[in-house]
């Protein structure tokens, strides 16, 4: 079994007592949290409790401010692929389900990605809000302020692993309404 960071929507946060009344599926993908989900928590990101796993090792965020962001990416990363048609429909793809999951919360699951080493999973959560999500932020606002060229030309020549993520309406773990 391939282990997985998953991305889903809610329009309330996980709490201690309760999931939200209604996720959506957004994406997953295998062995890594990837740049695009990094980016997707990137605002307002804060730790709650997993809706899969007993530690609190979810990432919650603003849905619309991070969407936003990964948006503004994709396009400047899209300004040095505008031959290659994959990259094109796999952002139409990503974009189109962003549209159609929206609320107004990401919720980011990492069990899988953070019991993969041995450490603390919730230390690990730790280090990924306060290092390299803020970290990932960063480079993604100088690239769409047209500083980051260096970083935008080595995105470009690995895009399938930074934004490749599987995107579906039913994820390897799924939430009934």
């Amino acid at each position: 079994m391939a282990n997985r960071s998953y991305l889903y929507s809610a329009d309330t946060m996980p709490t201690e007592a309760e999931v939200p009344q209604q996720i959506r599926c957004i994406s997953e993908h295998n062995g890594d949290v990837p740049l695009a989900h990094q980016l997707l928590v990137g605002r307002g990101t804060t730790i709650v409790p997993s809706m899969i796993w007993n530690p609190p090792i979810a990432i919650a965020a603003d849905y619309a401010e991070g969407a936003a962001l990964l948006r503004g990416l994709l396009h400047v990363v899209g300004k040095g692929l505008e031959d290659d048609e994959e990259f094109a429909e796999c952002v139409a793809r990503t974009t189109a389900h962003l549209e159609k999951q929206e609320a107004k919360h990401f919720v980011l699951e990492t069990g899988e990605i953070v019991s993969m080493t041995g450490d603390d999973p919730v230390a690990s959560v730790r280090e990924l809000v306060s290092v390299d999500i803020p970290h990932a932020v960063a480079q993604a606002e100088a690239a769409i302020a047209g500083e980051n060229d260096a970083w935008l030309v080595s995105l470009r020549a690995d895009w399938q692993r930074h934004f490749g993520s599987f995107y579906s309406d039913a994820l390897y773990f799924s939430f009934s309404s």
